[in-house]
C-alpha cells in the first residue's frame, strides 16, 4: 500500500537532511549575512550577480529550503488524506506543517531583523524536530498495511516516562550545541577530556558554554546506557524497541566521537556537519520510540 507516498516520504526525508546540513554549513562558514539584510531575494536580485562564496552558500540554502518546504507541505496533506485513520498521522501532519512554517519565519526574521544567539540556536532545534516529523510520517506510510498490527510495546509507566525524559533531554543537548556554535565557542576548549588543561574551567563565558555542552553530552550517553540496560533486562523480546534503543546508543557514541573530533580537527567542516547530522538522527530515533510507546494498544502494566 501507499507505494507512491512511501517513495515521496523517503525523498522528502532526504531533502530535509540536505536542508539541515546546509543550515549547519551556513552557521559554520559565517554565511548568514551572505545576502545582506534582504529576504527572500538576495541583495534585491533573483539571481545574485558576481556572488561571493558566502552569498552562494546562503542563497542556495534559501532556495533548497523553500523547495523542501513545499515538499513537506505536500507530504503533510497527502499523509492526512491517505493515513487519516491513523491518529499519529493526523498529529504529525499538523506538526510538520507548523514546524516548517515556524522554521521559515525564524530564518527570515534572522536575516531581516537579526536575532539573539538564543533564538538562532532554536532554529537548529526546530530543524531537528522537522526532520523527526517527516521521517515519522514516512515510517507510518510503511507501517500501514491491511493485515498489519501497529507496533505497540507493552511497558511500564516508569519506562515510558523515562523515554520521554531522555527525548526531552536530547533536545536540550541539541539546543546547547547549537548555542555553542552561534556564540562561536566551538573551539573555546582545547583538548579532551580536559578543557584548556583544566578538569573544571567553570561555566562562565564561551569556555563555560562549551564545557557545559560537553557535560550534558556525556550525561546523555549515560542516560541512554541506562535505557539500553533497562530494555535488555525487561523488554528484549520487543524487537523494535530493543533495536531503536541499540541504534540510539550507537548514535550517541558516534556523536561523542564526532564532537571530540571537532576539537582536534579545529572545527573541520566535514566533521562539524556529521556532528549536526548524527544528533538529529538520534532525536528522530528517540521520537519514534516515544511514538510507539504512546499508542493505545501499548497499555502499561503496573509498576
Amino acid at each position: 500500500m501507499h507505494r507512491a507516498l512511501k517513495f515521496y516520504g523517503v525523498i522528502t526525508s532526504i531533502g530535509v537532511l540536505i536542508v539541515l546540513l546546509q543550515g549547519a554549513t551556513v552557521t559554520k562558514t559565517d554565511s548568514g549575512e551572505g545576502c545582506g539584510k534582504t529576504w527572500p531575494l538576495c541583495f534585491g536580485e533573483v539571481i545574485p550577480t558576481s556572488p561571493e562564496i558566502e552569498t552562494i552558500i546562503e542563497y542556495s540554502h534559501r532556495i533548497v529550503a523553500g523547495l523542501v518546504g513545499v515538499m513537506i507541505l505536500i507530504l503533510a496533506m497527502w499523509s492526512w488524506k491517505k493515513l487519516s485513520h491513523m491518529r499519529e498521522a493526523r498529529l504529525f501532519s499538523i506538526l510538520a506543517f507548523i514546524l516548517i512554517a515556524f522554521q521559515g519565519l525564524l530564518g527570515a526574521g534572522a536575516v531581516v531583523f537579526g536575532q539573539s544567539h538564543a533564538i538562532l540556536a532554536l532554529h537548529f532545534g526546530i530543524s531537528a524536530m522537522s526532520l523527526a516529523s517527516v521521517v515519522i510520517l514516512t515510517i507510518l506510510a510503511f507501517e500501514d498495511r491491511p493485515a498489519g498490527k501497529p507496533i505497540a510495546p507493552k511497558v511500564t509507566k516508569g519506562f515510558k516516562y523515562y523515554v520521554l525524559f531522555v527525548l526531552t533531554y536530547c533536545y536540550a543537548v541539541i539546543y546547547s550545541g547549537a548555542y555553542v556554535k552561534h556564540t562561536e565557542a566551538t573551539l573555546a576548549c582545547s583538548g579532551f577530556p580536559q578543557c584548556n588543561g583544566m578538569w573544571f574551567p567553570g561555566f562562565s563565558g564561551p569556555i563555560g558554554s562549551h564545557y557545559f555542552h560537553r557535560i550534558v553530552g556525556i550525561l546523555l550517553f549515560i542516560f541512554l546506557i541506562i535505557l539500553l540496560i533497562w530494555t535488555v533486562i525487561k523488554y528484549r523480546e520487543q524487537l523494535v524497541l530493543l533495536w531503536t534503543t541499540i541504534i540510539s546508543v550507537c548514535l550517541v557514541l558516534l556523536q561523542i566521537i564526532s564532537g571530540v573530533s571537532v576539537v582536534f580537527t579545529e572545527n573541520s567542516l566535514t566533521v562539524g556537519l556529521m556532528h549536526a547530522l548524527i544528533v538529529s538522527l538520534l532525536f528522530t530515533t528517540l521520537s519514534y520510540m516515544m511514538l510507539i510507546l504512546t499508542r493505545e494498544k501499548a497499555i502499561s502494566s503496573k509498576k
